[in-house]
């Protein structure tokens, strides 16, 4: 059963607001990553590339957590328990929406050198638990 944002959450996640998504290592311990996000209704969406360790770590277990906390109200957060769907559809689209966002420009004119990346992979998160102050 999936979990539904608040206004205040979706609010914060339609701006430029980073967040920290954590991941499982095989070892089981944690992974934790700064990261741009977008919102699709409750799902939170993240890029990523195809060999990057939280990519390889959601392959092999898909629960996850993305910590939200807003720079000038670090009291405030959400932390969003969840399970990740990973999918290389869209994921250029993806990539260059969130660039805009947070800089203003297409991800290849923000970052020239990623014509050489690997292959870009769109992190879908269905929230199980919201938990916090938003």
């Amino acid at each position: 059963m999936s979990a539904q944002l608040s206004d205040d959450l979706k609010a914060l996640l339609d701006t430029p607001v980073f967040v920290n998504i954590a991941t499982i290592q095989p070892d089981g311990s944690p992974q934790v990553s700064p990261v741009w996000v977008k919102r699709d209704g409750d799902d939170v969406l993240i890029s990523t590339t195809v060999g990057r360790r939280k990519e390889k770590n959601l392959r092999r277990d898909p629960r996850v957590t993305v910590l939200v906390q807003p720079f000038d109200a670090p009291y405030t957060y959400a932390e969003i328990r969840g399970t990740a769907e990973l999918t290389t559809e869209g994921g250029q689209e993806l990539i260059d929406d969130l660039a805009v966002k947070y800089v203003g420009k297409k991800y290849r004119e923000f970052n020239p050198d990623s014509v050489h990346d690997a292959e870009r992979v769109v992190v879908r998160i269905t929230p199980r638990k919201i938990v916090g102050s938003l």
